[in-house]
Parts: structure tokens; sequence; C-alpha cells
């Protein structure tokens, strides 16, 4: 499941409800960073932020590696389709 948000702010729990027998939930935001406490609340919710590349480095250097960049989810999305990358 893909949700998208512009902002996640305090959004990002409509997807938990939105999408609630959906283990794991991805969403696309364009925003600029979020707060590190932010992040772990999301975590926690099994909510996966995905974010165009650039937007990365606006990102708290301790979350960046934990990020899903949009083109490592479309090529999950890929293999899951088809069975190939």
């Amino acid at each position: 499941m893909l949700a998208t948000k512009t902002t996640c702010r305090d959004r990002w729990r409509q997807v938990i409800n939105e999408a609630d027998r959906i283990p794991v939930k991805h969403l696309l935001t364009l925003q600029e960073g979020v707060s590190e406490t932010q992040f772990h609340e999301m975590t926690q919710a099994n909510v996966q932020l995905v974010v165009p590349e650039p937007l990365i480095v606006t990102f708290p250097a301790s979350i960046r590696t934990d990020l899903m960049t949009l083109e490592s989810f479309m090529g999950d999305l890929r293999l899951l389709v088809t069975g190939t990358a």
C-alpha cells in the first residue's frame, strides 16, 4: 500500500486508519525532513517513509539509511508484479 501526503506532520496517522489490515504501509511524501521522534513514531506504527532521493539530505543523518527512495519502492513493486527487476 502506498499512501501519499504532501506533508507528514500529524497527517501520517491517517494512513494507519486508512489501511488498518495492511501490516506495512508505505508513505510517499515531498516534505523536506521530519524529526527523529516523528520518524520513530512512524516506524513503530509500521509506516515506511518513501521520499524522492534528492530530499534525503533534508532528513536527520541518523535516519537517512532507514528511508526508502521512490526508485527503491518502484523496484520492489516491479519484483512483486513481475518476479524480476
